[in-house]
């Protein structure tokens, strides 16, 4: 390692002593990394000890450059893929489903909170290299760009202090526990580092004062700011939900029931099924189920009743904490995977959470990444974690954990509204079923739904209640037309007016295949009846909504639907992406690992094969480096030095020649040595350099002074 060219004009003063271990130590305090903190920070402040200085290139910090940013790169998409926080070591490199990883913020946090550690090679790089800084035309292709060509030296810039902010800005990116220690610590470390930059125009005092008055007004501010984070975290939850698509509700169903209009149903993707191991599709998806139909100020309503919407938490399996078992415990062959997303909020945490689409008789759910999952006797299944989801659910015949019939004095599941009576009698009269069984009961409803009825989405003011007329009275005796939710709560009715419980539900209905798998949409959003099997004591479903209500809703398809069904996978791969629900991880890791360790091969072992290569072919080399390192002044120097007045590193030339020409001998050399020396100036660090003609006149008068030189050196070892 060498240093015998002078120090590169306009480079900013470094910061003060210790300041960069001070603010490492910090970041590592506040981010849970102390260790790493101390090490890298006592690493750079060796710098000012260890007198070693590589002579590093341009080139050189352009990979080292590029390693840095493709490392900071394969944090970021780490971290999204994980959605971990990474606090400290652990946080980053193990993934869990705990409150850490709820918010998509949180990986951005994780981006920033890395950023030292990310970018210190290249300060080590900077501190360590011979001129103490970077060439901005190593990080900077537009500079690059400008110098392209010229023999100029490019601009340089001392990065301690922009490193100083980076780790006092990634010391900050962690949760508010309301404590104050990153304030002051904040405070004390910025003001060691103004203090070497502050104007000699004031006193120490008059700076001390602006500084106190700056901190005064950040902590009041903060404090402030504060207080309107804590205000707004109220409102937070109901103002993101209210972007959302509305989420069922588990305590209450609004239906169109007697609504005037077009039924209007997105085409937009919200499920996504693929069946697994040979295993047939669902028919249904269920979300929830009800038991009481009125009134309500949202239009003709299904409610729960009684203690269905009172969910009970389900614990995940020791030691798999993404997998849950649901009740009553049975084998169940057949397997989906289902992707969904949690399109609500919880008004408690602002969590995302929703109702699971679960196919009827799901008993185990495996590789669903949430952190809390609960069951009301409804069959719902209501979970909070990540805004999407990507599950296998485990399902087939047997029972369910919805409750029993209503055995009490309410007996809500054959509970029928006085007002709709009259219109299911008459029904139930036409249909003659005195005596008949369950069964039959069931196949009449069926036929006199089939034979009778049509699907469709409009009603208009000829299909409206008239007085002392309910809207499903007039379904069933006049329209005869409507959409799923009048032929799943007119079955209800009519099984529980025949002494038969009943249940209203809604979710999904899977019926539109799409590679190797299934897609829903909205308009698949579908209400069916669930009936009591009394002899296997099970709940079991019962659709009487004419099949065609399926080519009715796909006639409805936009023309672009192909524009939106791209639209679809694209925001499910970013879903994905941002919930980390892939294996982009591994590919990363795959993928990056060996770019990182082709460039650290390169800035390793590529420079020793250079220092190499410079050793053989002298100091041609090195005047590819830095304009001006071919003048022959330093031929000059050497025969100087050898004389006895060596110049150490960092002295000027001016000052050394000015010792050197102390000689007596050397008298007659003064005038020409320092007008050589203005010359060697201009062509090390004018932009302009010098003329063909100066620069030969450099070369020219360089040998004459060392011919002169030689012949000092002869007639001193042979005085006449």
């Amino acid at each position: 390692m060498t240093d015998h060219s002078p120090t590169v004009p306009g480079r900013r003063a470094r910061t003060p002593p210790f300041l960069l271990l001070a603010a490492l130590l910090f970041w590592g305090w506040q981010s849970g990394l102390l260790l790493a903190g101390a090490i890298a920070g006592l690493a750079l402040e060796s710098a000012r000890f260890l007198k070693g200085r590589w002579d590093l290139t341009e080139q050189d910090f352009r990979r080292i450059w590029n390693f840095c940013v493709l490392l900071a790169l394969a944090l970021v998409i780490f971290v999204f893929a994980t959605n971990e926080e990474g606090g400290g070591w652990s946080g980053l490199l193990h993934p869990s489903a705990d409150a850490a990883t709820r918010y998509f913020g949180v990986s951005t946090a994780t981006a920033f909170r890395w950023l030292p550690a990310t970018f210190f090679l290249l300060v080590a790089a900077s501190l360590f290299c011979e001129h103490e800084s970077v060439p901005l035309s190593a990080i900077s292709w537009l500079i690059r760009r400008r110098r392209k060509g010229s023999a100029e030296a490019g601009p340089y810039l001392d990065v301690s202090y922009p490193y100083f902010m980076v780790c006092l800005f990634s010391a900050g990116v962690h949760t508010n526990e309301g404590g104050q220690s990153y304030f002051w610590g904040l405070a004390v470390l910025m003001a060691w580092g103004l203090w070497p930059l502050r104007s000699r125009r004031f006193g120490a005092a008059a700076w001390a004062g602006a500084l106190a008055a700056a901190v005064a007004l950040g902590f009041f501010g903060q404090r402030g700011i504060a207080g309107l984070e804590r205000v707004l975290a109220g409102y937070n939850a109901q103002w993101i939900e209210g972007f959302l698509r509305p989420r069922t509700d588990p305590s209450q169903s609004a239906t169109a029931i007697g609504q005037i209009g077009k039924l209007k149903m997105s085409a937009r993707i919200v499920i996504r099924l693929e069946p697994r191991n040979g295993s047939s599709r669902p028919l249904y998806l269920r979300e929830a189920a009800y038991r009481n139909y009125g009134a309500s100020p949202q239009g003709q309503t299904w409610f729960s009743g009684g203690t269905e919407a009172d969910f009970t938490r389900v614990l995940h399996e020791p030691g798999n904490e993404s997998s849950w078992k649901l009740p009553p415990a049975k084998a169940s062959n057949s397997v989906a995977t289902i992707s969904a997303y949690l399109d609500g909020r919880s008004r408690e945490t602002g969590d995302p959470e929703g109702l699971l689409p679960l196919p009827t008789g799901s008993s185990r759910l495996e590789n669903l990444p949430v952190f809390l999952l609960q069951t009301n006797n409804a069959g719902a299944v209501l979970a909070a974690g990540l805004g999407l989801v990507v599950f296998n659910a485990y399902y087939g015949p047997g029972p369910t954990f919805d409750s029993p019939p209503d055995a009490g004095t309410n007996h809500l599941d054959l509970n029928v509204p006085a007002d709709e009576a009259p219109a299911l009698d008459q029904i139930i009269s036409g249909m003659n079923i005195a005596g008949a069984t369950e069964r039959e009961k069931l196949l009449a409803v069926l036929k006199f739904f089939a034979a009778n009825f049509s699907y469709s989405t409009w009603l208009g003011p000829e299909k409206a209640a008239r007085t002392n007329e309910t809207a499903l009275s007039r379904f069933l005796l006049q329209s005869r037309s409507g959409h799923c939710e009048y032929f799943a709560t007119a079955t209800v009715l009519l099984l529980r007016e025949m002494g038969i419980p009943a249940r209203y539900a809604v979710g999904y209905a899977v019926n539109e295949s799409s590679g190797r798998g299934y897609v829903v949409r909205e308009r698949d959003a579908h209400a069916w009846c669930l009936v009591w099997n009394a002899s296997r004591q099970m709940w079991e479903d019962f659709d009487t909504t004419p099949p065609s209500w399926v080519a009715e809703e796909n006639k409805r398809a936009p023309a672009v639907q192909w524009l939106s069904d791209f639209w679809s996978w694209l925001r499910f791969q970013i879903a994905k992406l941002r919930w980390g629900q892939t294996n982009l991880r591994q590919y990363i890791l795959w993928a990056l690992v060996p770019m990182l360790a082709l460039l650290l091969f390169q800035i390793i072992f590529r420079r020793g094969r250079r220092r190499r290569t410079e050793s053989k072919t002298g100091d041609s080399a090195a005047a590819n480096f830095w304009p001006g390192l071919d003048s022959e002044f330093y031929l000059l120097e050497r025969k100087l030095a050898a004389r006895g007045v060596p110049r150490p590193p960092g002295e000027p030339l001016s000052d050394w020649l000015a010792r050197t020409l102390a000689d007596p001998a050397l008298a007659d050399l003064r005038k020409p040595l320092e007008e050589l020396l203005r010359r060697h100036y201009r062509h090390r660090f004018d932009p302009r350099g010098l003329s063909a003609a100066e620069r030969e006149a450099l070369a020219r008068e360089s040998r004459l002074c060392l011919e002169t030189l030689l012949r000092i050196e002869r007639h001193s070892a042979h005085p006449a």
